[in-house]
């Protein structure tokens, strides 16, 4: 009985709890709530924009919702507007965007995910060095390598077609994502690769037995990476592919800068929402396991 008491008088142990409202929370959270209206503002206007017609948004209140709501800026933007000497709207690009995202990163995660994977645990001679001078191709501005790259695919036949854009992207896709994908076979323990190797099993067996299934995360994060590098890519889509093979960006530049007829904001608006919203899908979709990838390993030397 004496022992409690004496407990009971000294009070509560342990860390004291925070408030709610301290000081630090009410300037973290407002810090973070004005940096978020900062980048969302811009979002807000341009949906509230592409669901008014021409008459609401001549009257000049940018911020107001929409008094009538109109889908017809999504229908001309997608399959009407111009875009050149064609009028069919971001449909055609659309497709082109695809047949040309599609294989890119088929390539270039498969390649990369396997030079990262011999380079992290099947050590060679000069294995190093090799890493070395593929990333600093990571670092080599790409307007240096425009007129070059022109000739390269010239001189094989892709110039202007979809599988020279693919070349194009998964050369250039391949240092940062061999850098991923080094850095997170290094972070799996190595006792489980020589436990393999003891077992007898081979290179490609650990490959795709082993490493493979382990592996989801980082895959996660070179997905959004190239995804996102790939579709918004307006340099190489316009250089590299002639009009009937544009890419999506491509044809929203020529929407948006076109200069026959009326300037129509909504259908801008909204082709530049449509063209946006593959990237920002993929990483709703898969944001937590890119979280996961980066944690684990993605940033780790």
């Amino acid at each position: 009985m004496a022992d409690i008491s004496t407990n009971s008088a000294a009070g509560p142990r342990g860390p004291k709890p925070k408030k709610t409202f301290s000081r630090g929370n009410i300037f973290l959270y407002g810090t973070l709530i004005v940096v978020s209206m900062y980048y969302l503002l811009p979002l807000y206007v341009m949906i509230v924009t592409s669901l008014k017609g021409m008459p609401e948004i001549r009257m000049g209140n940018v911020f107001g919702p929409p008094m009538e709501i109109t889908f017809e800026p999504w229908v001309k933007a997608w399959s009407e507007a111009c875009t050149g000497i064609n009028c069919d709207g971001l449909s055609r690009g659309f497709g082109n965007s695809v047949r040309i995202l599609i294989p890119s990163i088929l390539l270039s995660i498969a390649i990369a995910s396997i030079n990262g994977y011999a380079l992290s645990n099947w050590k060679f001679k000069g294995s190093e060095t090799f890493f070395t001078i593929l990333i600093i191709g990571a670092f080599i501005p790409y307007q240096t390598m425009l007129y070059p790259i022109v000739i390269m695919l010239r001189e094989i036949g892709l110039m202007g077609s979809i599988w020279g854009l693919v070349l194009v992207h998964t050369v250039f896709g391949m240092p940062i994502l061999t850098l991923l994908f080094r850095n997170y076979f290094t972070s799996i323990p190595e006792e489980l690769f020589k436990a393999a190797r003891v077992d007898g099993a081979g290179f490609w067996q650990i490959y795709f037995q082993i490493m493979l299934p382990m592996a989801l995360p980082i895959f996660v994060v070179a997905i959004i990476l190239q995804v996102t590098g790939i579709w918004n890519d307006f340099l190489f889509g316009v250089i590299y592919t002639k009009p009937a093979t544009y890419p999506m960006t491509v044809q929203l530049n020529n929407i948006v800068n076109s200069v026959q007829g009326v300037k129509e904001y909504n259908v801008n608006m909204a082709a530049t929402l449509l063209t946006g919203l593959v990237p920002l899908i993929i990483y709703f979709a898969s944001g937590k396991l890119f979280v996961r990838g980066i944690a684990a390993g993605a940033v780790k030397g």
